[in-house]
C-alpha cells in the first residue's frame, strides 16, 4: 500500500529519521505505524553498535531548576555540527524536562525513563539511527537544595548547578555563584569538603618542590603547608577570589548580601571548554 506524505512526516516527527528512511520503514511495515517505528530503531541500534569505538566529545550541556531541584545533562556527539542542530538541542532539553520532571537518582534510571515516544535511551538511539552519528548521555548531575539556581554558558557546553542553605533574595546573586563556578572550577566549597587523600597529595608535592628547591627540611612542613593553604584557595569556592571583584572572596561575597548566606554544593559539566 502507498505511504502518504503525512504518514512520512508524523513518522519523521516522532523519530528523527530521514524523510526517506521513515517511507522506506512505512512501506516496508506495509504501513504499519508501530512496525516502522521499529524497523527505524532497530536502524538506529545497527548504526550506534557500528560506532560504538567513535569518541563522541562534542555536544549540547543544558540545566534547568524545579523548586529545590537542580539538574544539568550533556548530551555527546561526534561533530560540532551535530551538536549545533536545533533537533540535537531539542533532544537535549526533552532529556532535561524528563530529569526535572520524574528527578531520577542515576543517569541509568534517567535513560530508563517512559516518554510518549519511548524511553530516553531509545529517543538516543532513534537519533544516531538518524544521524549516523555516535551519540551518548554522558553526563547527568543533580542536586537538592532550600534554594537553587543554574547556569548555561554561551555555546551549551558548559553548565553549572548550585544550591544555597536558605532563599536568596537577589537572583544576580546567586546567578554570580554559578558563573564563579563555571570560569573558576573549583572543585569543593570549603576545604573540609576535599578528601584528605588529596590534600596530603598536595602536601607530598609542595614538600618535593622545595625540597628540590634547595629548602632546609626543618623548613618543609611549614612549607607545604602554606602551599595547602594557596592551593585551598584557588580550588574551593568560598576562597575563591571573586571573578567580578578580585579584593573580595565569594565568602565575604555572600555575607555582604546576606549574612547568613552560604552554598551548601554545586556541580559543574564541560565539553571542551
Amino acid at each position: 500500500m502507498a505511504v502518504t506524505m503525512a504518514e512520512i512526516q508524523h513518522l519523521r516527527k516522532m523519530t528523527g529519521a530521514g524523510m526517506m528512511d521513515c517511507k522506506n520503514a512505512l512501506n516496508e511495515a506495509n504501513g504499519d505505524f508501530d512496525k516502522a517505528m521499529e524497523i527505524i530503531r532497530k536502524k538506529g541500534q545497527a548504526v550506534a553498535a557500528k560506532r560504538e569505538d567513535r569518541e563522541a566529545s562534542e555536544g549540547c550541556v543544558l540545566a534547568a531548576t524545579d523548586g529545590n531541584f537542580a539538574a544539568v545533562v550533556a548530551l555527546q556527539c561526534e561533530t560540532d555540527f551535530v551538536a549545533k542542530n536545533e533537533e540535537f538541542i531539542a533532544l537535549t532539553r526533552q532529556i532535561l524536562n524528563a530529569a526535572i520532571a520524574h528527578k531520577p537518582e542515576t543517569l541509568d534510571e534517567l535513560l530508563a525513563i517512559e516518554l510518549p515516544n519511548g524511553t530516553v535511551s531509545q529517543l538516543i538511539t532513534d537519533k544516531i539511527g538518524a544521524t549516523g552519528e555516535k551519540m551518548q548521555l554522558g553526563f547527568y548531575e543533580h542536586l537538592t537544595a532550600p534554594y537553587v539556581t543554574s547556569y548555561i554558558h554561551m555555546g551549551n557546553k558548559l553548565a553549572t548547578i548550585v544550591g544555597f542553605n536558605k532563599a536568596v533574595a537577589d537572583e544576580q546573586v546567586a546567578r554570580d555563584i554559578a558563573m564563579q563556578v563555571a570560569a573558576m572550577n573549583p572543585i569543593a566549597v570549603t576545604p573540609e569538603e576535599i578528601r584528605e587523600e588529596l590534600k596530603e597529595k598536595e602536601l607530598a608535592i609542595a614538600r618535593e618542590k622545595a625540597r628540590e628547591a634547595g629548602k632546609p627540611e626543618n623548613l618543609l612542613d611549614r612549607i607545604a603547608e602554606g602551599a595547602l593553604q594557596k592551593f585551598y584557595k584557588e580550588s574551593t569556592l568560598l576562597q575563591q577570589e571573586y571573578v567580578k571583584d578580585s579584593k573580595k572572596t565569594i565568602g565575604q561575597f555572600l555575607k555582604e548580601n546576606d549574612k547568613e548566606l552560604s552554598v551548601t554544593s554545586f556541580k559543574r559539566v564541560s565539553l571542551n571548554v
